[in-house]
Formats: C-alpha cells, structure tokens, sequence
C-alpha cells in the first residue's frame, strides 16, 4: 500500500496527461476547444500589423519560464533534502512511525522524478512557444496567409500550450505526493480529488461552457 501510494500520483499525472490529450468523444475539453481560438488567433493575426500579437507572445513565454525556473529551484531543494533525509525521519516519526529512510528516500525520488519531467515539459513548451514567435513574425502580413502556414503556426502554439499545461498539472499530483507524507490513504483520496477537479475544469467548468459558446458561435 505504501509503494503503491508513491506511484499513484506519478502514474495518474502521466495518464491523465495522455489520454485528455487524445480523447474525442462528443464533449470536447477545455484544451481542444482553447485550440480552435489558437486557430483564430492566427487568422486573425496574419491580418494586422500592429504589436499586440508580440505582446501576447511574450507573456504566453514569461509565464512559462517562471514555471520553468521555478521548478528549477524545487529540484535543486530536494537535492538538499536528501542530505537531510535521517532529520526528516525523525520528524515524521510523530505523524507516521511506519516509515523508514529508505521509503522516505523512494518517496523524495518519486517527487524529484516528477518535478524533473515537469521541466522538461516546461523547456519543450518555451522552445515551441519561441517557434511559434519566429513563424507569427515570418507570416507575410501583405496578404491573408496560406492555410498552411496558419494550421502550421496555429499547431505550433497548441502543442507548447500542451506541455505546458501537462508541466502544470505535475504541480497539482504534488500535493497529492507531499500528502504521502501524512497518510498513504490519504495520498491516494488527494489523488482521485486532483483528477475529479481537473475533469470538472476541463469538461464541465463555467469558463469552458462560456468558451464552447464562443466557439459554436463563431463557426455557425
């Protein structure tokens, strides 16, 4: 039950990950719907000369470098806590006087496992989020563009907004994963939570429902 409370949250982010990313059944997601405003966006951009779409750009990449260096800094704490691990044992000996070093030491792996997958996330959607700046700014602005090259810049943004939104959810199941630390029961309830939450947001939401009414709006 112990181990298999340290992986749930790490398998469950990695699953919801995939699957929401693929699934096309009659409700769309909050995502896929978010993806034909990307569509738009460009449409809409190759039109107009003006700074706004740099504007936008470069705030898409600030957020996600804050989230990169940030998570930077989570990994590189958890390194220390390794140095720390004995202290921290006999902190945790009051709430969870099951525990060892030695499971204390997988749980701080798995932790650091999924902080270290989240920054790559993060860099892949910065590295994407900069192709998606080059080829907006390389759209010939003098006529209205190739399909093409809008699907292709258009794809750009929708593939860097999925990592990054996979990045963020690595945020949300580490809360689950520090909940391990009090109860491994608990840990796995925080886990069903998180995804009860993110299918609620994601398919049910008040934002998503004002979205797909924009969205079946514009394509009437």
């Amino acid at each position: 039950m112990i181990l298999l409370a340290s992986f749930f949250p790490l398998f469950i982010w990695l699953v919801y990950s995939l699957l929401n990313e693929r699934f096309n059944g009659s409700r769309p997601s909050l995502s896929r719907l978010m993806n034909l405003q990307r569509r738009r966006w460009v449409e809409n951009a190759v039109h107009r000369d003006t700074a706004i779409d740099a504007i936008l750009s470069s705030s898409l990449m600030s957020s996600v470098s804050f989230f990169a260096s940030t998570t930077v800094l989570l990994i590189l704490a958890l390194f220390a806590v390794f140095g720390q691990v004995e202290t921290l044992h006999q902190a945790l000996l009051s709430i969870r006087p099951d525990l060892s070093i030695q499971i204390i030491t997988i749980q701080l792996v798995v932790l650091l496992i999924t902080y270290i997958i989240a920054f790559l996330f993060f860099t892949m959607s910065l590295r994407q989020f900069n192709h998606f700046c080059i080829m907006l700014g390389a759209a010939d602005h003098s006529d209205d563009g190739s399909p093409d090259e809008i699907i292709a810049i258009a794809e750009l943004n929708t593939i860097a907004a999925r990592n990054f939104n996979s990045g963020i959810r690595a945020y949300y199941f580490s809360v689950a994963m520090l909940i391990w630390f009090i109860s491994p029961i608990a840990s796995i309830i925080a886990t069903i939570s998180i995804v009860s939450f993110l299918i609620y947001r994601d398919y049910f939401s008040s934002a998503r429902a004002l979205i797909e009414k924009i969205t079946e709006t514009e394509t009437r």
